[in-house]
């Protein structure tokens, strides 16, 4: 389950400020469970728990399973929501320096020529035996025209098919159910296809097979990812306390005059979450004027960059923690010799994880004493089935919350205004 621990921040809030920001998240809840607010054809992220496809999720987990047995690298080619949710559960899971199947590597998600000019000659460099890399891609776009994606899959896949004769065999699309410029290459070329639903935003895409593929070519079993989520689902919707306890927190200090809610964990495994949360959370909340910067830190490491500036600096910053209960690993440190050179020995024996957890608390004391609310955002361990209920917990607190400002959560209609910009810029009718 997921638990909320808002004690540091309460102090920030007088009872009548808390108890008006409830009233409202509950009211916010109710829009997004009845469907009455804006945006509200946009709930399939909600559809897609209620009535599970499980011949989906199968297909899914066989094509992922033959990617695994003949790829050497697997690409994701797509930028936001097309590859942040998978890349987060990826970093989550997956080991760090071994690789568990085919190495995933991501495109499209910047236009860096320098970037795919290494990408293409990385991979037609021949492995130690002297034999081709076996390149897999996999493209995701609704609309096929996203310029970054666009023209990364456009260099790649020239690539591909100048360097495999199974070229159209090795590619796969994951789009819009009809129509579009990559409905009509996928036509053209014969490419394996997966239908994004028209009810899904992309940044709410993960627990489709924009996020499923991907995840499931890592080798993480995406049936226990979904049905966790399936089962905040359904707790959520009985239980909603921790969703608007967190919900009317964050909106009370916004109205205080809190600006800015710095993201982050002390579990380096999680940052790759942390910038998940940032795009769906920026992207939903920030219109109209309205909306708390979604700034990210990676503790303890960013304790020696940001850490001063949180800690003393303009008091219009609140923290929101991401913390696994349960230790990831039973690392230990090494016993030392009597003389204590590195002055270390009082640690012999102890855990990572708990030298890690005294670092996590004395930073929420530290940070709450300089004026920092904080909220605790609390799962029990790290694995598939806690992930995936904590994706669902993020995607419907979003939705409350961004309600509770009176905004739409699902459009983004400023990230067409540098679109159109970029366009007329470079020509395109």
């Amino acid at each position: 389950m997921i638990s909320i621990d808002r004690i540091s921040a309460s102090g920030f809030l007088n009872d009548n400020e808390y108890t008006q920001a409830l009233e409202k998240a509950e009211s916010a809840f109710d829009m997004v469970v009845n469907g009455s607010g804006k945006g509200s054809e946009w709930l399939g992220w909600r559809r897609i728990l209620a009535s599970p496809n499980d011949a989906e999720l199968d297909e899914l987990a066989g094509y992922a399973a033959e990617i695994r047995s003949k790829a050497d690298i697997f690409i994701v080619c797509g930028i936001g929501g097309s590859y942040t949710g998978a890349m987060a559960i990826i970093k989550a899971l997956n080991p760090v320096f071994k690789l568990n199947g085919p190495e995933i590597i991501y495109a499209g998600h910047h236009m860096s020529g320098k970037y795919l000019k290494e990408l293409i000659e990385y991979l037609k460099e021949p492995k130690s035996d002297g034999a081709k890399k076996s390149v897999y891609l996999n493209v995701i776009s609704k609309s096929g025209t996203t310029l970054e994606t666009a023209l990364a899959f456009r260099m790649l896949r020239d690539w591909m098919h100048g360097f495999y004769e199974d070229a159209n065999k090795r590619i796969s699309a994951t789009t819009g159910p009809e129509g579009g410029v990559l409905n009509k290459i996928i036509e053209a070329e014969g490419y394996k296809k997966y239908v994004i639903p028209d009810d899904v935003g992309g940044r709410f895409s993960v627990l489709t097979p924009v996020g499923l593929l991907p995840i499931a070519v890592a080798g993480i079993d995406i049936q226990t990812l979904f049905y966790g989520a399936v089962t905040e689902f359904n707790e959520s919707e009985k239980d909603r306390a921790d969703i608007l306890a967190y919900a009317a927190t964050r909106y009370a200090l916004l109205n205080k005059g809190y600006a800015i809610d710095v993201i982050g964990s002390f579990e380096p495994e999680l940052m790759g979450f942390v910038a998940w949360i940032q795009q769906l959370i920026g992207e939903s909340e920030g219109k109209e004027g309205k909306g708390l910067y979604p700034a990210i830190a990676g503790y303890s490491t960013d304790l020696h960059s940001v850490g001063q500036l949180i800690q003393e600096g303009q008091r219009n910053i609140m923290e929101t923690l991401l913390v696994v209960d349960q230790p990831i690993s039973d690392t230990t440190v090494a016993g030392g010799d009597e003389s204590d050179t590195d002055q270390l020995n009082y640690l012999s024996g102890r855990l990572f994880h708990e030298i890690n957890r005294s670092a996590l608390n004395g930073t929420v004391e530290a940070h709450t004493a300089g004026g920092v609310p904080v909220v605790k955002i609390i799962i029990q361990k790290l694995n598939a089935q806690q992930l995936g209920r904590l994706i669902y917990f993020y995607e419907m607190f979003t939705a409350v919350y961004v309600y509770m400002l009176g905004v739409n959560p699902f459009n983004q209609p400023g990230v067409e205004d540098y679109k159109k910009a970029m366009y007329r810029l470079l020509g395109k009718n």
